[in-house]
């Protein structure tokens, strides 16, 4: 479990106003003083993250914030980066103070928790000297749970990590390939071996697909490009799937029989952490784009960048020769979109491995508030070398979604 990587954690965020003990509640939750803890308020300044094993659940990504009641104007700056984290959270806990009442900023930080929807648990510290009684009545009228602890003594900690492993969201439901192949199923994973591929490693997408294959006792075959045909021929039945790499999709597709399904490891991601319908809606802007619109391609995690880079060459190019326009294309890394968002006629995502499917949500989310249609990487490239709709017929809302665009 240490080596889950954080995307695929549940993310719990300590939030709550400066001073409460957020950060003694951390080193208390993983057992070390992890985090700097001071009297003086404000001492967390940027979202600290630590990831543990929290028993009997399983692997959890642990935020540390700074106080929504910051002040100045690197406080407000702070506090941005609080109401980021609380949006991209699976759960969160709401330190609060057991001396005092709720704060405006506490009852408008609970507003907007319950408008994300986002699951929490009230945590009242410092019990060892008395809880408020009307905090307790506030909290009760509210119908939000609430637990006492004591970060000094130590008090109610252990009740504490077994209520909230019980009170986390579950995602077993969420899946690659789980439901698309059974027991002793033959499933063929096409991994081409390039300049992007880390050495000595397969990419994230990959490995995971691999290991929810072998979860569901199928049997998997893994082969590059090259040997995709061989890999075919050796087998005395045909598989249930294949899957390549998006970059691969033309030659893997000339290589497959058309009643062997077929699809690519980013459009797993793309259903397995975004909105693959959505996605399949965002192709009809392609094909209205006109010479200089801007198009916006999104990664979400910093790299360096190889020759004949995915994202700031490759789709670029095919872009350009698919729609035969003078495009204007910006690409940006990282977790945030560029606050001119709206001017933007399309947003090519990236896979969004690095991303926790909530997080990977709130961009989509992001994307259809101002307007902007918004496809995945392996989507969009499909689609430009002709993959579409072969590479979604595994995926009926993908296909009813298609279906309405003709």
């Amino acid at each position: 479990m240490s080596k889950v990587a954080q995307s695929e954690r549940t993310h719990i965020a300590f939030i709550g106003k400066r001073n409460v003990g957020k950060s003694s509640l951390v080193n208390k939750f993983i057992g070390q003083d992890l985090v700097i803890v001071s009297e003086t308020p404000g001492t967390t300044t940027d979202p600290v993250k630590k990831a543990m094993e929290l028993l009997p659940f399983g692997p959890v990504v642990l935020i540390d914030t700074a106080g929504i009641d910051d002040v100045g104007e690197l406080g407000e700056k702070r506090i941005s980066k609080t109401v980021k984290i609380i949006s991209e959270a699976d759960f969160a806990l709401l330190v609060l103070d057991s001396q005092e009442k709720l704060s405006a900023q506490e009852k408008s930080l609970i507003e907007q928790i319950q408008k994300l929807e986002l699951p929490f648990l009230a945590v009242i510290n410092k019990s060892e000297l008395g809880i408020n009684f009307d905090l307790i009545e506030e909290l009760n009228s509210h119908g939000i749970q609430h637990h006492s602890i004591s970060c000094s003594t130590g008090d109610g900690i252990f009740e504490l990590k077994e209520k909230v492993s019980k009170l986390l969201p579950s995602d077993e439901e969420n899946t690659l390939v789980g439901d698309l192949i059974k027991q002793h199923d033959v499933i063929v994973l096409v991994v081409p071996i390039d300049l992007g591929a880390p050495k000595g490693r397969l990419i994230l997408p990959q490995v995971q697909t691999i290991r929810e294959s072998l979860d569901e006792d199928a049997i998997v075959v893994v082969t590059k490009d090259k040997e995709l045909r061989a890999a075919l021929n050796s087998l005395s039945h045909p598989p249930k799937l294949v899957v390549t790499d998006s970059q691969a999709i033309m030659r893997v597709n000339a290589d497959v029989p058309d009643e062997i399904p077929l699809t690519t490891f980013s459009i797993l991601m793309a259903r397995y952490k975004g909105d693959l319908p959505e996605y399949v809606r965002g192709l009809k802007r392609i094909e209205e784009l006109q010479n200089g619109d801007k198009i916006l391609i999104a990664e979400a995690c910093s790299h360096h960048a190889q020759e004949d880079d995915i994202g700031k060459i490759k789709i670029p190019r095919w872009l350009r020769l698919h729609t035969k326009k003078d495009l204007i294309i910006n690409v940006v890394n990282g977790h945030d979109y560029p606050d001119n968002l709206s001017e933007y006629k399309l947003i090519i995502h990236c896979g969004g491995c690095m991303l926790t499917r909530k997080a990977m949500q709130v961009r989509i989310k992001h994307a259809k508030l101002v307007d902007v249609p918004i496809v995945n990487y392996g989507v969009a490239i499909s689609y430009m070398h002709g993959a579409v709709p072969r590479a979604l017929l595994p995926f009926g809302e993908a296909i009813t979604a298609w279906q309405n665009l003709e």
